[in-house]
């Protein structure tokens, strides 16, 4: 665990080191509310595939009426810290993963990164955001109430042939980069449902695994959107009172999903992924149009999950 520790001691010293140097001291502590409410979104990065931006965004976007781009932002860069935090921890107990396809989809990420976040995102408007994220972890909410007790049994890690490894963490890895470029998270979840629904993966692989996609995904975003130069000051500063909680809070989670029981942390989260879908609906001025995207987005997550988790129980008789 050193290589852990030093990584903790040297996020402090830099974070006081910025902090105090550039009196940013009391805007830190104005922020405590994200904080706060990191605490729990850290522990839910750490011990589920939901990376902490599923907290953050909401919280930001819809309680402080924040534009979806800064909910965006701030969740790639709290990421940055937190799910590098817990994937430096995964490492260090030598927690397997599914490093084959891991890597492909990291490759994929960055080309959806990269295209999304130039060719998608200036095409689409904050409520269109705001919907595509409430639709996409309602989805994935509903389908873990549904199979999570499954899903918790299942104890095989199946060796992934090397050239499915390539093709779906490829693909896998562009849709859920896209996805983040948009909302700052979405790929954790993405190859999580691909490990469990088609490979029956054991979630003591398939959630670490989705941690260190998003860990991944989210410094590369974060540097993206440094280059591009629209982080935003406060983004910073949400970032600077969120950040000492979530280095701890990510790698927490991670060590108590093995001593609290998994199912009932999914199905926390799974109810929290609802909770949200319908105060977004409350917080946006729904017409004809929204309804059908909402219908669309819906439908769409749905029949994807429904054909992975068909293919994944034929691939059982074969």
């Amino acid at each position: 665990m050193g290589v852990w520790l030093t990584w903790l001691t040297l996020f402090y010293l830099v974070w006081a080191s910025v902090c105090f140097s550039l009196g940013l001291w009391d805007e830190t502590l104005n922020h405590w509310p994200i904080a706060l409410a990191m605490a729990l979104g850290s522990y839910v990065a750490g011990s589920t595939p939901m990376g902490g931006g599923t907290v953050g965004f909401p919280v930001l976007v819809l309680l402080f009426d924040m534009p979806a781009s800064l909910g965006r932002n701030f969740g790639l860069m709290v990421q940055s810290i937190g799910m590098t935090s817990a994937s430096i921890f995964i490492f260090c107990r030598r927690t397997p993963i599914e490093l084959p396809i891991l890597g492909w989809c990291t490759l994929g990420a960055a080309l959806g990164l990269v295209s999304g976040t130039f060719l998608i995102v200036p095409l689409i408007s904050d409520t269109t955001v705001k919907i595509a994220f409430a639709c996409l972890w309602a989805s994935f909410g509903v389908l873990t109430l549904i199979k999570n007790r499954e899903f918790c049994s299942f104890d095989q890690i199946t060796a992934i042939h090397p050239v499915e490894a390539r093709n779906l963490g490829l693909l896998i890895g562009v849709l859920g980069g896209v996805t983040t470029s948009l909302t700052g998270v979405g790929i954790d979840m993405m190859l999580y449902t691909l490990l469990v629904l088609l490979y029956r993966m054991d979630l003591k692989v398939a959630v670490p695994t989705s941690v260190v996609i998003m860990a991944a995904s989210s410094v590369m975003g974060t540097l993206l959107h440094i280059g591009i130069g629209d982080l935003g000051a406060e983004a910073f500063y949400n970032w600077m009172a969120a950040s000492p909680i979530v280095i701890l809070g990510a790698p927490l989670g991670a060590f108590l999903v093995s001593v609290i029981s998994r199912v009932k942390t999914l199905y926390f989260v799974a109810v929290l992924c609802i909770l949200q879908f319908f105060w977004t609906l409350t917080q946006v001025p729904l017409n004809a149009a929204l309804v059908g995207l909402v219908v669309v987005n819906l439908a769409v997550a749905s029949v994807g999950f429904l054909l992975m988790y068909r293919l994944g129980a034929a691939r059982l008789r074969l």
